[in-house]
């Protein structure tokens, strides 16, 4: 098969990903279960960010790879004149990165569509509310099921339905609501949105739906962290505020980038004992990095990123991409 000049950069940059995405991922499939186990002895906010990280490690390793060296060597070294043979097997790899980046970005394409559909039917369903303690307004839906979560990726807002706000105490209601912005702090809508983007290691297989869903855990169990803050008083709020919203019912099928108060009917128990059982630690404050550190830090990445681009590891990849399209 014979592709001209930019088809098949295109080619090549799809097979390069393509085979760093599946040997990172497996890589990362492999030593999963330990570093679970890891994040177990750790705190959750820290565990969140470790297995967050992890499970965006193959995507980042990739792209880097594809965008630092691939490119820059393709257009370096490769004649522009030219329209080269793709052989069989550069063919293939190619259109399987193809297919997992199609893949991700349907998917991602689809959560972001159930999002904004289910944010608009909300706000025509509800009203904005002004409750007490909060700097902007909530979106009020009249709906019986009981619905308490932060939607939403860039700006998000905080639904809530009144049959929880008429059920839930003073107490409880604050703790709840302490919650979910602690989401909205962490981000970790966006975070969602960056796990639908990275594909899998193969089209339509999940191997690491395990790391996904322990991620999920572990920020939910931050986030209850965050809004208790160490009070004991605030952990019975929450822990009351969860078995009450659970108490009432299933909630609504909430899309992907939302977080809500009752992330997982399987993690209830957990979540509740351990509010009741164990206090949970306040966060401490994070020393802030020194500004000598920073910059230290931003030397050092240049200098790697200096030595990564020099002619001689270019030519050397170069070496290596010939040999994978042929």
């Amino acid at each position: 098969m014979i592709l001209p000049y930019l088809l098949r950069l295109l080619c090549l940059c799809l097979a390069s990903f393509f085979v760093l995405n599946v040997a990172a991922g497996l890589l990362v499939c492999i030593s999963s279960k330990s570093a679970i186990r890891f994040a177990e002895s750790r705190t959750p906010k820290r565990a969140a960010r470790l297995l967050v990280g992890l499970r965006l490690l193959p995507f980042a390793l990739a792209v880097l790879f594809v965008l630092g060296l691939c490119v820059p060597s393709y257009l370096w070294l490769e004649p522009t004149a030219t329209s080269e043979r793709v052989g069989l097997m550069g063919g293939l790899l190619g259109l399987l990165g193809a297919a997992t980046w199609l893949n991700a970005l349907a998917r991602t394409a689809q959560s972001l569509f159930a999002s904004l559909r289910h944010n608009r039917l909300c706000r025509f369903a509800g009203q904005e509310a002004r409750l007490p303690g909060e700097s902007s307004p909530v979106v009020l839906v009249e709906n019986e099921a009981p619905l308490l979560a932060m939607s939403g990726l860039f700006r998000p807002r905080l639904l809530i339905s009144r049959s929880v706000l008429q059920n839930l105490s003073a107490a409880e209601l604050g703790a709840a609501l302490a919650h979910e912005h602690a989401h909205r702090t962490s981000r970790d809508n966006l975070k969602r949105l960056l796990i639908q983007l990275a594909p899998d290691i193969l089209p339509f297989l999940h191997p690491l739906r395990t790391l996904e869903r322990t991620w999920s855990q572990f920020a939910e169990w931050a986030a209850d962290d965050q809004a208790t803050e160490g009070d004991s008083g605030r952990a019975v709020a929450l822990a009351a505020a969860l078995v009450q919203v659970a108490r009432m019912g299933r909630g609504p099928r909430l899309p992907f980038f939302s977080t809500s108060l009752l992330a997982s009917d399987r993690d209830l128990s957990a979540r509740v004992d351990r509010l009741l059982e164990k206090l949970p630690v306040m966060a401490t404050p994070t020393a802030e990095t020194p500004p000598a550190l920073r910059t230290a830090g931003v030397l050092l990445v240049g200098c790697m990123a200096a030595l990564l681009a020099t002619p001689a590891t270019l030519a050397a990849v170069h070496e290596l991409l010939e040999l994978l399209l042929h």
